[in-house]
């Protein structure tokens, strides 16, 4: 038996390529949007891709599934569970078979059996396998987003991204029940699961690429829960915020993604359309660093530098209904583009170099740029109530400790509350270390408003050098 783990950073999500050396055959579990580490994969182990599965209709990311079937005609092997809302939409004229609890399908002498495991999502599976030439009982399980290291799959989701309302705690009371039947599964097994630290589908997950079940029998916070009612308050309680591209991910993993066949290609654009774009309402995203961007850039443009945050930001920020334009370095776009389109940000009708500030000017461009200050530099002002300030952490950092003369307001959601800042006094923007602020400060700025100063080292820095804050309850 052959199986290679594979990890993308920027999205904190796992799959699995798992193949029988005795007949050459391998599937795919949760795929990702490109497909082509799997068929390098096949191609140097002399295998072919005959299946690929899901454990459940992702929120988070493009699934790579269809684009598989396309392009090897894998069968697609998908959870029949949940009840029909929870039904794939896309599978006429695919190889495909339906699973349901405690089926078994086998890749070569590979034995998968799927084990029902609702929570997280209504449809979702598990998958044991055992390599049947060499042994009669399963070696581990493919947890998906039931559960992972350290934690389990957020149950909320569906009601905070997709606005359906009281399935957080339906998922919640149906995840202890999943959890129970965990517990029953022998401590021995391996435990593969969908995603690690950083990932918004759970609340505490472990940077460990795997366990076993039997550890997290032992240390999983949310399998000591012998009450159901205190087991469903602590799982719903201090869930991040979802991002909102969440609930078209989940629309267009339902639907069918569409087919990519390859990476796209990215126009590039004079430097002279910038103007015409900007003033008919375009987005255009300026990819520098941060510390490039305030110090010169075209008003209008918002910054999302490129970097392990950079999708995550993009999903929020970016309209998937209107094209958008990227800022950024000839050489890193066709890789942004690929990063954006795994999370079906498809529409990318352009970039623009990055050129020198001079030459921006001689095209005829505005140039702006915002002011940066370090705690200690900014720390009078904001004491002595000279400024607004605006903190765009998670609401559980705020709830941890804060300034108490801030107001918060997620960066997520910072661009629709724009209109509500003040224009009569400076606008600090913050974060715990100065990342998410930056963001935050050009979008505040691209919204009109004056005096932007982002506060860099964040709410980190304002603590270490020993100046006050508010704790939380």
């Amino acid at each position: 038996m052959l199986l290679r783990y594979f990890y993308n950073d920027k999205l904190a999500q796992a799959s699995y390529f798992v193949g029988c050396q005795a007949t050459g055959e391998a599937i795919v579990l949760d795929p990702a949007r490109d497909v082509e580490p799997y068929l390098c994969t096949a191609e140097e182990q002399g295998m072919r891709i005959v299946a690929a599965t899901e454990t459940h209709i992702h929120a988070d990311f493009i699934s790579g599934a269809r684009e598989l079937a396309e392009r090897t005609g894998a069968a697609l092997l998908l959870s029949d569970e949940g009840g029909a809302d929870w039904q794939y939409r896309y599978l006429d004229g695919y190889r495909h078979v339906l699973l349901r609890d405690q089926a078994t399908f086998y890749v070569g002498n590979l034995r998968f059996e799927v084990m029902y495991s609702p929570g997280h999502t209504p449809e979702h599976v598990s998958f044991l396998l055992t390599d049947t030439a060499g042994a009669d009982r399963p070696m581990g399980i493919f947890t998906g987003d039931f559960v992972f290291v350290g934690d389990v799959g957020r149950p909320d989701l569906l009601e905070k991204a997709a606005a359906q309302a009281g399935t957080a705690e339906t998922g919640a009371r149906q995840m202890f029940r999943s959890l129970a039947r965990f517990k029953q599964l022998p401590d021995y097994l391996q435990l593969w699961p969908g995603h690690g630290a950083g990932s918004a589908c759970g609340k505490a997950l472990g940077a460990v690429p795997s366990s076993t079940v039997g550890y997290e029998k032992l240390f999983n916070w949310a399998l000591q829960y012998e009450d159901e009612a205190s087991f469903v308050a602590a799982l719903l309680d201090g869930q991040p915020e979802p991002p909102r591209y969440f609930a078209m991910m989940k629309r267009l993993n339902k639907l069918g993604p569409k087919v990519l066949c390859g990476k796209p290609h990215v126009q590039h654009r004079p430097i002279q359309e910038l103007t015409r774009l900007l003033n008919s309402g375009a987005r255009v995203v300026d990819t520098r660093p941060a510390e490039a961007f305030a110090a010169a850039h075209v008003p209008g443009t918002i910054n999302i530098p490129y970097g392990n945050s950079f999708v995550n930001w993009a999903g929020w920020l970016i309209d998937y209904n209107d094209p958008f334009y990227l800022i950024a370095e000839r050489h890193l776009v066709e890789q942004m583009a690929a990063d954006l389109s795994q999370i079906g940000l498809d529409d990318l009708a352009g970039y623009f170099d990055p050129p020198p500030v001079d030459t921006w000017s001689d095209a005829g461009l505005p140039m702006q740029s915002y002011q940066m200050a370090t705690p200690r530099q900014i720390a009078q002002q904001i004491l002595g109530d000279e400024v607004y300030v605006v903190d765009v952490r998670n609401q559980t950092e705020w709830d941890e400790d804060r300034l108490s003369a801030a107001d918060h307001i997620m960066l997520g959601y910072l661009e629709d509350h724009a209109a509500t800042l003040p224009h009569d006094k400076p606008v600090v923007v913050h974060c715990r270390t100065g990342v998410r602020s930056a963001i935050g400060a050009s979008l505040l700025q691209a919204k009109g408003i004056p005096g932007v100063i982002n506060m860099v080292g964040g709410l980190r820095d304002w603590m270490a050098d020993g100046l006050p804050v508010e704790q939380g309850l």
